[in-house]
């Protein structure tokens, strides 16, 4: 079995409530059938009231359409939106505005005000958007302090990783994370990959040296992040600096990383920025075949997670069904 189908299984037994802000496109409209009808999680779908005709799926019972400007507590929501934003200076007037418009921002509302256990968007909004909805409604954990966007990989007939899965962070947030903000990625990512996989982590900070083969300030940095990491969370199986084929492959790990229980058996590879972050996954997502699910927003209170413009119907239950495991 897959560990997409395993997340899927998990989330059946969690019986989540998810937010879906996006039903004015027709891939979310698919993928709450499919979800209704697998019983993947409970789902909220944003939109008016004329959305339900478009729903094939026989299991209402787990579905809530909600339209914000008919929402009976409209008003204590744009309150509560309104004391989040003032001091950005947010006026009333605008914040009841938009938590009737923007559906995102609706969303993320519910899932603070715990009527719902995370939310999913981004099929047709971008990253930045989704990101901006999570920021400003949700609580971020305090511990680490920093919000990240990781990828579930699963590579088909690959020895590496845990059987060929991977978490890839951040590929969707921080465009030149600091020493102690990539140290966060890489322990919220462990705390990720374990949580979803029940697998223990194995973390890599990458670079383009392996343990001193190189010199420079960028390899400084991830040493850093090391260390720090490494204070925060010091039970994780955590090391670097490597090359990528230190990181995975175990007879090169022999010869540059010897003393090193990680390398050559990492499952949670930390890219240095997002150029490298987002490059990989999208490289190894379409070369190698790869199942991604993602962004898996990490670093808040309550999950939530983003989607590619161009996802498909699966992506959307797959982002689900992670959410669901995750809340």
């Amino acid at each position: 079995m897959s560990i997409i189908d395993e997340i899927r299984n998990k989330a059946v037994k969690k019986g989540k409530k998810i937010v879906l802000p996006e039903s004015d496109d027709p891939r979310t409209i698919a993928a709450t059938d499919y979800i209704l009808d697998h019983k993947i999680a409970k789902i909220i779908l944003i939109g008016k009231d004329e959305v339900k005709a478009k729903i094939k799926s026989k299991n209402l019972q787990d579905l809530e359409i909600i339209d914000p400007a008919k929402y009976k507590d409209i008003d204590a929501i744009a309150s509560e939106y309104y004391e989040l934003r003032k001091a950005k200076g947010m006026t009333p007037e605008e914040a009841a505005k938009t938590v009737r418009e923007d559906w995102i921002i609706f969303g993320a509302m519910l899932v603070r005000r715990d009527l719902a256990d995370g939310f999913v968007a981004g099929a047709n909004h971008t990253t930045a958007d989704t990101v901006r909805g999570a920021l400003r409604c949700l609580k971020i954990d305090k511990e680490i302090a920093v919000v990240a966007g990781s990828f579930l990989m699963e590579v088909p007939n690959s020895p590496y990783g845990e059987n060929g899965v991977f978490i890839f962070a951040d590929c969707g947030v921080n465009p030149q994370p600091n020493a102690r903000q990539l140290a966060g990625i890489g322990v919220l990512s462990a705390r990720l990959f374990e949580q979803l996989t029940g697998k223990p982590p194995r973390v890599a900070f990458l670079s383009y040296s392996s343990k001193g083969s190189a010199e420079g300030e960028l390899v400084d940095r991830v040493k850093e992040a090391l260390a720090k990491a490494r204070e925060i969370a010091p039970n994780l199986s955590i090391d670097g600096e490597f090359q990528v084929d230190s990181a995975l492959v175990p007879e090169v790990a022999k010869i540059k990383c010897p003393a090193s229980d990680v390398a050559g058996r990492a499952n949670v590879l930390i890219f240095p920025d997002l150029n490298s972050g987002n490059i990989s996954y999208k490289l190894t997502q379409r070369l190698a075949n790869a199942r991604a699910v993602g962004p898996l927003l990490m670093g808040f209170t309550k999950p939530c997670s983003d989607l590619s413009r161009g996802c498909n119907v699966d992506d959307i239950i797959d982002a689900v069904a992670s959410t669901a495991v995750r809340a």
